[in-house]
């Protein structure tokens, strides 16, 4: 029976043995050649070879190679060229990008082939580069919009401004195919970022990893060549802010912008010049906000920027409506702030229970001792009425009241200096009484804070002391 078997399987199968048996010296001599064909480029003098090269990296990724180490072939896993120690310039710029290890991997026609050397991708590994700040673009944009395959890893990024370095990246990676395809992700003041960006680069999302910080950036699709415009928001925490903007070179325009956060919201639209002066037009609607928020402002860090404030130029308005039912000591407040130069003149207006008030005048930020100059009026048509706002006991009957108080403040020092001080057309302070006023002023008012200003206690404790 076995016999037989063994027959019909000689008589009829032995062709397709004899066939099976051929195959496997063809795949032996298959496998050979490749082994072959991968290995023998390990021989090659790459230096000669290294113009080449060169070529193709800069017009196909506007790198420029300065110089470079070595070359080297590696056949596994994958067949590549590793260039050490190589100084690349970024688009023909002024800045070096220094790479410690540069990976090509060349079409496996282009291994023999150099005069028609092609690559399939690029990776850069071990990165660092520096930046000017007024010179950041051109370099970034070449790197992110790369057609060919590039990929970074391990990069460091710094970014200076006078020689001096204002932020610094590291570890950066990103590729441009993929998995991770337009992912960029590494470290800012030491805490891990991820940004993620659409094909066509219009879309921006910006995340701090476990910070609760997210800021993103829409361009608008159909914008005008040399108009940027779009929506910017970002989320901080319990803080969110978006807006539209509209960039030119010459202005930038944000409007339609809202920020909302526990302790202040607000909407508002600005216009800033940037060309050939900075100038700054600005209009906010205060929505709420906690007068808390204000008693940790340092005017004297601010007066340390003397060579910033000397660059601004502005117009600004600030208003605020306060709902009902809310504890607010304020009504309805309107201030108006014109900043030339380094000197403010300003004129606020604010209402508070029926009752008007207004200030007006001018600082000199530059000065040594800078000197706030204030022209005061207060009119109220029911004086009792404040009085019980306050909750004041008081005998007084409905009577009108009209205030005028002239001088001038030192926000160093928080010393007052008052010119003079009339009541209803009928009472002008004499020298002692003024000085009493200024005394009173600085003991109960001020009190080491300028903020105290706007304290319903402090504001009660003053009545009571110059009643």
């Amino acid at each position: 029976m076995l016999n037989k078997f063994y027959k019909i399987i000689h008589n009829k199968y032995l062709r397709f043995f004899k066939f099976i048996f051929f195959i496997r010296y063809l795949f032996v001599i298959f496998i050979i050649s490749i082994a072959l064909f991968l290995t023998i480029p390990n021989f090659f003098n790459y230096e000669k070879r290294a113009k080449f090269i060169k070529n193709h990296i800069f017009d196909n990724y506007k790198f420029k190679i300065i110089k470079l180490e070595k070359i080297k072939y590696r056949a596994f896993p994958t067949p590549n060229l590793e260039l050490r120690n190589v100084q690349v310039k970024v688009n023909n710029s002024e800045m070096d990008l220094e790479v410690k290890e540069l990976n090509i991997y060349p079409k496996l026609i282009s291994i023999y082939n150099f005069e028609n050397f092609q690559t399939s991708k690029l990776i850069l590994k071990d990165n660092s580069i520096v930046l000017k700040a007024s010179n950041i673009m051109p370099p970034l944009k070449n790197l992110l919009k790369q057609k060919s395959k590039l990929s970074l890893k391990n990069l460091d990024l710094s970014i200076t401004n006078k020689n001096k370095s204002i932020i610094n990246l590291e570890n950066i990676n990103f590729a441009n195919y993929g998995y991770n395809k337009n992912l960029i992700q590494g470290r800012i003041f030491g805490k891990e970022f991820k940004t993620s960006i659409d094909d066509n680069f219009n879309n921006f999302n910006f995340k701090f990893l476990g910070s609760g910080i997210n800021v993103f950036i829409n361009f608008d699709v159909n914008h005008k060549k040399d108009l940027k415009s779009g929506i910017f928001g970002a989320k901080i925490l319990n803080t969110k802010l978006k807006l539209n903007f509209n960039y030119d070179k010459k202005i930038l325009e944000i409007y339609n912008s809202f920020f909302r956060s526990k302790n202040l919201s607000f909407k508002n639209n600005i216009l800033i010049t940037l060309n050939p002066f900075l100038i700054i037009d600005s209009r906010f609607e205060i929505e709420e906000f906690d007068s808390q928020l204000f008693e940790n402002l340092n005017f004297i860090k601010l007066l340390e920027k003397k060579d910033i404030l000397k660059k601004i130029n502005s117009k600004n308005e600030i208003n605020f409506n306060s709902k009902k039912l809310t504890t607010n000591l304020i009504d309805n407040f309107n201030l108006k702030i014109d900043t030339t130069y380094g000197r403010i003149n300003y004129i606020k207006k604010f209402s508070f229970s029926d009752n008007f008030f207004q200030c007006k005048g001018n600082i000199n930020l530059l000065e040594e001792y800078p000197l706030l100059f204030f022209d005061c009026y207060i009119k109220a048509k029911n004086k009792k009425k404040i009085f019980n706002f306050f909750s004041i006991k008081t005998k007084e009957k409905n009577k009108t009241l009209e205030l005028n108080a002239i001088g001038s403040l030192n926000i160093l020092s928080q010393k007052t200096n008052f010119k003079s001080i009339s009541l209803n057309n009928d009472y002008n302070a004499s020298k002692e009484d003024l000085l009493y006023f200024k005394d009173t002023f600085e003991r109960v008012l001020l009190d080491g804070n300028l903020i105290n200003v706007f304290n319903k206690k402090k504001i009660k404790e003053f009545i009571k002391e110059v009643s």
